[in-house]
């Protein structure tokens, strides 16, 4: 993990840690790194919809146009948004600002390529190196020289038409529910699935730049799930985060559908159509048991990777696969896109029930969950450093994994955006595994605050 940039782009508490003077540190940085190719880069950038991302917005421009590149400001969209159009339109390198499900006090500030897929780790690097060890003198622009600032009227409309010719049927008189988490997909989805023929009930989605993830999203399903159980028309629930870059559903009877069921009912369908790459699907060590189980029986080979969508984009990328994802959420359909896209996925749900003709629920129960149980602890800066050589911590692993036996898995590990340790169990005894998460995250809580 670099200094500035972790597993998904900088984040940190808007204006104390991602302040304005370091986001125009990243824009002069990048701009910097993109002129070794090009004499005036040209760089778009998107945003969601919390209060400090229009602040970052202009800073981060300013830092750009100060060392000469020109500026697209996309307004709020989605991230894959991002991914999707800086291809389209043929610019240098896409700049998201958001902190993805993250609650508003926090900010993130992640970079795209030109062929919409992020940046690999050298260019952050060098960017970090810019910006922290002085490495480049940074050039200052003067005259006709100087970056110049447009707004984009069609960055929505194009990346909703691109969203539509995903699929290939309309959704007409399918009755859902959406929960757009006062976040990027309130400006996108109502719009798009409207389009598309759906009568679109929709919540969560009038942003007022704090609100933001805040009890709603696909880090809240309480709300949508009470709303498609007490509105019996509704075939599916679906939640997105902040940026729209993940999908959570939940079935007619209000029960969660999550990544792994998701992309088992994807995987099972697009075998069938002869369209799932290698036959192969890809997630990471955080799916659920009953994910590895369904691939078994259906005849699906299964990749895992570390925890990260990048992880997955990768192993596909290398390896030729076109379906993966996790657990959270994010889903990568990559015949379609760069990135997750919880739009996108969303599509290939609706889709494959309108063709089916089959109940969400009915899909989902091809797959058993295992019993799994998560525990996110908070600790210190130093106690993530720590983590990987607390001997303490170590043992108590040892011991949870010694108790259940090949009935169970035990997975430790910090998280790459947030200042947490996540201790996972997963096994057949659901109380035995309650049990040991506590007694894990307590070890892990003493050692690490």
């Amino acid at each position: 993990m670099g200094r500035l940039f972790g597993t998904d782009g900088a984040r940190g508490l808007a204006n104390l840690d991602l302040t304005c003077e370091l986001a125009m540190q990243i824009g002069r940085a990048t701009a910097v790194v993109l002129s070794a190719d090009k004499k005036r880069p040209k760089v778009m950038i998107g945003m969601d919809t919390r209060i400090s991302s229009e602040m970052l917005e202009s800073s981060i421009s300013a830092g750009l146009c100060s060392v000469g590149a020109d500026v697209l400001l996309l307004g709020v969209v989605p991230t894959p948004a991002v991914a999707f159009l800086v291809k389209k339109y043929r610019y240098d390198a896409g700049i998201m600002i958001s902190a993805s499900h993250n609650p508003f006090e926090y900010n993130g500030i992640k970079i795209f390529k030109p062929d919409g897929y992020k940046l690999p780790d050298s260019v952050e690097e060098k960017i970090e190196e810019i910006i922290l060890d002085d490495t480049s003198v940074i050039p200052q622009a003067s005259g006709e020289d100087i970056g110049r600032i447009v707004r984009s009227e069609f960055a929505v409309p194009d990346y909703i038409a691109h969203l539509e010719t995903t699929i290939d049927c309309d959704l007409e008189g399918m009755n859902i529910a959406i929960d757009c988490a006062n976040g990027s997909s309130s400006v996108t989805a109502p719009r798009m699935f409207e389009r598309l023929g759906t009568k679109c009930h929709v919540l969560s989605a009038e942003p007022d730049g704090v609100n933001i993830n805040s009890d709603c999203g696909s880090t809240h399903l309480e709300n949508l799930s009470h709303y498609v159980k007490t509105h019996p028309e509704c075939e599916i629930g679906l939640a997105f985060d902040g940026d729209a870059d993940r999908l959570l559903c939940v079935d007619e009877n209000g029960n969660v559908v999550d990544g792994d069921k998701i992309i088992s009912i994807c995987a099972r369908k697009f075998l069938s159509e002869g369209r799932l790459k290698n036959d192969t699907a890809v997630v990471t060590v955080m799916s659920n048991m009953g994910f590895f189980k369904f691939c078994e029986k259906h005849g699906i080979n299964c990749e895992k990777t570390k925890v990260g969508d990048r992880y997955v984009l990768e192993n596909m990328l290398q390896n030729g696969y076109n379906l993966g994802g996790e657990q959270s959420g994010h889903v990568i359909f990559l015949d379609y896109a760069s990135t997750g896209d919880g739009q996108l996925t969303a599509l290939q749900l609706l889709r494959i029930m309108k063709k089916d003709g089959k109940k969400l629920s009915e899909l989902a129960s091809e797959m058993t969950v295992y019993p799994q149980v998560t525990k996110n602890i908070k600790v210190s800066q130093m106690g993530k450093v720590r983590f990987v050589t607390d001997e303490s911590i170590k043992i108590a692993v040892k011991e949870a994994e010694k108790e259940l036996g090949d009935k169970g898995r035990v997975l430790v590990r910090v998280s790459g955006t947030e200042p947490l340790v996540r201790v996972m169990l997963e096994g057949e005894d659901a109380e035995l595994i309650r049990y040991l998460a506590e007694e894990v995250a307590e070890v892990v809580e003493e050692r690490l605050m």
